[in-house]
């Protein structure tokens, strides 16, 4: 099978690039010995301390793992005490154990689906936008914008009292600044400005 060793040796590779955020960080005592197991658990590890709140099909798909070994090796990782899962929705969102408050795993939930997170960005680096305004700029209906909206506010993270605004914005930027690159290009932006926003009265 002349294309399965590329494949492997990228999966290694990635494997191993995790592996060693996971190394350095407080999860590495709950990885184990040097073994192929141990690569996987320190991967996921890894990753889980620089994408907290990724669900379950996106930890398999990033690091390109099997189903069964994702699946194994995040038990492992719960049952160690390292990691700790919770329900959001349709899906199981995974973190680091004990780092996050109640209402930052509510938070990077909704961070890290697309219209939620362009939503919260929008209202974080433009208080007082409207619902036309963000689904314009969302490329989105108004009406998606206002059952996200509704979804937000539910959660804790909006208020619609008076229009829209983002309740403890101060939490939603460092969660956004410290996990920026595992959020995409718009999350990168807005960390670039958040000394600045950082400062704003909504």
């Amino acid at each position: 099978m002349p294309d399965r060793e590329p494949v492997d040796r990228e999966k290694r590779t990635t494997l191993r690039r995790f592996a060693a955020v996971g190394a350095a960080s407080p999860l590495a005592a709950f990885v184990g010995s040097p073994d192929r197991d141990s690569d996987a658990r320190g991967a996921i590890a890894g990753y889980l301390s620089t994408t907290p709140g990724a669900h379950f099909s996106k930890i398999r798909d990033d690091l390109s793992l099997g189903t069964g070994e994702t699946q194994h090796h995040l038990r492992r990782l719960v049952e160690a005490g390292a990691i700790e899962s919770h329900p959001d929705g349709e899906y199981r969102r995974y973190f680091p154990v004990g780092r996050f408050s109640a209402f930052e795993r509510r938070a990077l939930g909704y961070l890290r689906r697309e219209t939620p997170r362009g939503m919260l960005i929008a209202l974080l680096s433009e208080p007082g936008t409207t619902g036309s305004a963000i689904a314009e700029r969302l490329d989105v209906s108004t009406a998606t914008v206002s059952n996200t909206a509704a979804d937000l506010e539910e959660a804790g993270l909006i208020s619609r009292t008076d229009g829209y605004a983002v309740e403890r914005p101060e939490t939603l930027l460092t969660l956004l600044v410290r996990y920026a690159d595992s959020f995409g290009p718009a999350a990168v932006e807005i960390a670039d400005r958040a000394d600045d926003l950082l400062r704003y009265d909504p």
